[in-house]
């Protein structure tokens, strides 16, 4: 299982999504996301994971492509807490806006 970290921006943003909108993000995680780490092949593109323009490192996840605009939460890799299992850092999450400061 990977391990993840959260920085108080992350926690912050997260206070201000909905319920559902929360309940979205974690099911995406432990029903993509972490199966695909731990698989160490590339994300399924429904995720659709890339890297953050001008902030090299960083990544985003699309979470929900519902009505509205789309749930996207951002994330880096870190050092590894267990040898050999990825160590992930959630920065932002919300809409398209938390991609002015990933």
């Amino acid at each position: 299982m990977p391990t993840f970290e959260t920085l108080p921006r992350f926690t912050t943003d997260l206070q201000h999504l909905t319920p559902a909108q929360r309940h979205r993000f974690h099911r995406v995680v432990l029903d993509a996301f972490v199966p695909d780490l731990r698989t160490g092949r590339r994300f399924r593109p429904g995720l659709r994971i890339k890297g953050v323009r001008r902030a090299p490192g960083v990544y985003e996840l699309t979470w929900s492509m519902g009505t509205g605009p789309a749930g996207r939460a951002t994330f880096e890799y870190g050092t590894e807490v267990r040898p050999g299992t990825p160590h992930v850092i959630w920065r932002r999450i919300g809409t398209h806006q938390i991609l002015t400061g990933p």
